[in-house]
């Protein structure tokens, strides 16, 4: 180790002597360098010194502009703000214009939409298609109307009014009652009633919002009616059929329903009325020809009886009362009854007369007593349908609601037929039933006054033999 030490030693020593003289040269080389770099680092700061006073004199102008563009920016917010209160101010105004012109924009599409509905109901549209057409862009939601759209409409609803008053005829188009588009005359009478005429028939037109077409009724007119037509057509009367119901009135022309469509309606409880009414007038229908015949022969008999009495011939009243009987029925019975009791005393034959009487009015008010019941069972089984009916109403409205009155139609339509023929059929049989029995009490009215002319009879027959 120390042996290396002593040979490194020696290395550096003879390098030292040999280098010495590039040291100075190299000390030179540095002075010459730290000159060059002070001459520079003057020139640097010669430079820097001008630069500042630019830098100075650009501050000085920068704030210059800083201060020019903030008075300006000032201004401009000033000018901002002005404008920020005129646009608010504007902004209101033209709210104000906007909800008048919306006003004015919605009345005039609300007066559009309530045209189009009279357009489209109005028979007098057909063949009118322009009409719809000039509204048609006044319903456009945003579609703002000017001055020549409201001329329009104005000048559609006066055409409307114009011809609503006028009678006009016109070759044109419609649907004829076989569902086939026919060709003929078509009279107009303003809006209330449309008729045409063909080589074969003449008949009323209904008019179709939704197809926009002139229908044929299904039923021609009444004759009278069509009698009317021809000759208003032909133009030898004045006098014109006219609906102004609108088009219902013509309509019932073909919804007129008869007695058997009515009595399908009524539901099963119409056949027990129907048959009460048949058994009612069947029994009416008896006893008006039973109390005729008893009440036609009754005076006949007691005249014959009368004349023979007061002759004595006794076997002569008894084969007429006989023969009588079928008849005559219960007043031949009661006078055969006191000749048979001719020879008691006046109160046996009073009291024999007055108990054929008795027996007798069963046979005489037989069957009143049921036309009464009749009578009250008829309405009562109306109203059980009419509760039947409303409880099919109700059914149906629980399940489908309200929405469609068709649905609710067959039961109201039921309920109201039922009440409608059970009233029909039992104030007749009440009618009847009154009037019967009537005709039942004068009979035995009859019966007891014939009672009293026949024991009358017989005792002035038995004074004057006494004599």
């Amino acid at each position: 180790m120390t042996r290396l030490l002593l040979i490194v030693t020696a290395m550096v020593c003879a390098a030292g002597t040999a280098g010495a003289q590039d040291i100075r040269e190299a000390a030179r080389q540095a002075e010459a360098d730290r000159a060059a770099a002070v001459q520079e680092a003057a020139a640097a700061e010669s430079r820097i010194l001008a630069d500042r006073e630019k830098l100075l004199a650009e501050v000085t102008r920068l704030e210059a502009e800083q201060a020019r563009l903030e008075d300006e920016i000032a201004t401009l917010q000033e000018r901002q703000r002005v404008a920020n209160q005129e646009r608010e101010r504007l902004a209101e105004q033209w709210s104000r214009r906007e909800l008048g012109f919306r006003e004015i924009s919605g009345n005039v599409r609300v007066a559009a939409r309530d045209l189009e509905s009279l357009l489209k109901a109005s028979p007098l549209d057909a063949g009118q298609d322009w009409r719809l057409a000039r509204i048609t862009p006044l319903l456009e939601t945003g579609y703002f109307p000017d001055i020549d759209d409201i001329s329009g409409m104005a000048s559609v609803f006066m055409d409307e009014i114009s011809r609503s008053g006028q009678v006009t005829r016109r070759e044109g188009v419609f649907i004829g009652r076989d569902g086939l588009e026919t060709t003929g005359r078509i009279f107009q009478v303003g809006k209330f009633t449309t008729v045409y005429r063909t080589d074969r028939e003449t008949g009323f037109l209904t008019w179709s919002p939704e197809g926009r077409h002139l229908f044929a009724l299904s039923e021609l007119p009444p004759r009278h009616i069509a009698r009317a037509l021809q000759k208003y057509l032909a133009g030898e009367s004045d006098d014109m059929p006219l609906d102004l119901s609108g088009g219902a009135a013509l309509r019932q022309l073909t919804h007129k329903a008869g007695l058997v469509e009515q009595v399908r309606a009524g539901g099963p409880i119409v056949w027990p009325i129907l048959l009460i009414g048949l058994a009612a007038l069947v029994l009416v229908v008896y006893k008006i020809v039973f109390m005729n015949r008893m009440h036609g022969n009754t005076d006949r008999i007691m005249g014959e009886v009368h004349r023979l009495v007061a002759a004595g011939d006794w076997a002569a009243c008894e084969q007429v009362v006989a023969a009588d009987k079928g008849r005559s029925g219960a007043v031949a019975r009661v006078i055969g009854a006191g000749l048979a009791a001719r020879d008691e005393d006046r109160e046996t034959l009073e009291s024999v007369l007055q108990e054929a009487i008795l027996h007798e009015l069963p046979t005489v008010q037989h069957g009143i007593a049921m036309l009464a019941v009749l009578g009250a069972v008829a309405p009562l089984l109306g109203l059980l349908g009419t509760v039947t009916g409303m409880i099919d109403t109700f059914r149906v409205i629980t399940l489908f609601g309200t929405s469609d009155p068709k649905l609710m139609s067959g039961g109201i339509s039921e309920a109201l037929i039922t009440t409608e023929i059970g009233l029909a059929v039992a104030i007749p049989i009440m009618l009847c039933h009154t009037y019967l029995s009537r005709r039942s009490d004068h009979l035995i009215g009859d019966m007891e006054e014939k009672a009293v002319q026949l024991t009358n009879i017989i005792r002035k027959r038995k004074l004057g033999r006494g004599q």
